[in-house]
């Protein structure tokens, strides 16, 4: 996996060639059009990270603020992080995104693309839309108690 040194995400974006900040521009639109008041979007891990800030979430297991989307340029093609997707949520979205007719490239928890047109990004925007900070906090407090 390719990571970003930048320290701001205008920095990680300055850093891509035209073409590859183009694809991660149009994903990040619909992240942000979709996201969830409450979520702070920051660099972490050397990619693009909407999280629940540690004031409102509380300690966390490893001390970071607790990651909700990620969006990263890896080196032969990007990955959407979505936590929720993993456990009982991952049959729902499995589901909601092939009856789009997309081809679903998914690890446990990334959606791996190689461009924006590749994603249904209206699933991926519902999917985001669908979890306010309280319900995540919920949810994370049943996975990592």
């Amino acid at each position: 996996m390719v990571q970003s040194q930048a320290s701001t995400v205008d920095q990680y974006l300055a850093e891509l060639p035209d073409e590859r900040r183009a694809e991660v521009e149009t994903v990040r639109e619909v992240i942000v059009a979709n996201l969830p008041g409450g979520y702070v979007e920051a660099m972490m891990w050397g990619m693009i990270t909407w999280s629940v800030p540690m004031e409102v979430s509380g300690p966390t297991y490893n001390k970071q603020p607790l990651s909700y989307v990620a969006l990263a340029a890896q080196k032969r093609h990007y990955s959407v992080y979505l936590t929720t997707v993993t456990g009982e949520g991952e049959e729902s979205f499995r589901s909601r995104y092939e009856a789009t007719g997309k081809k679903l490239d998914m690890g446990k928890s990334c959606v791996r693309f190689k461009r924006s047109s590749d994603l249904a990004l209206d699933v991926i925007g519902d999917e985001i839309a669908s979890v306010p900070v309280d319900a995540f906090l919920a949810w994370y407090r049943t996975v990592k108690p």
